[in-house]
């Protein structure tokens, strides 16, 4: 059973930041970014069978998520 959670929930927020990456408009990176946030705030729960090492796996995905959108709201401002 805790693997099954970790499972999901690393892969959730990889799969969140593939799809953050490919998004077209600001607020679908948003949207995503914001559920590797959630991905990131489940794995912090004690007693729920979260091993560090899922923990930290989300917390490196939620950091490059991070640098992804500001580079891109960056860029957006420098192109327009």
């Amino acid at each position: 059973m805790n693997t099954d959670i970790n499972h999901i929930l690393v892969n959730g927020a990889r799969i969140a930041f593939n799809k953050m990456r490919r998004a077209q408009s600001f607020n679908a990176r948003l949207y995503y970014y914001a559920e590797i946030g959630v991905y990131l705030e489940v794995s912090l729960s004690h007693g729920a069978g979260i091993t560090v090492e899922s923990n930290e796996q989300i917390d490196e995905i939620y950091k490059q998520a991070t640098h992804f959108h500001m580079n891109e709201n960056k860029r957006l401002r420098q192109v327009g």
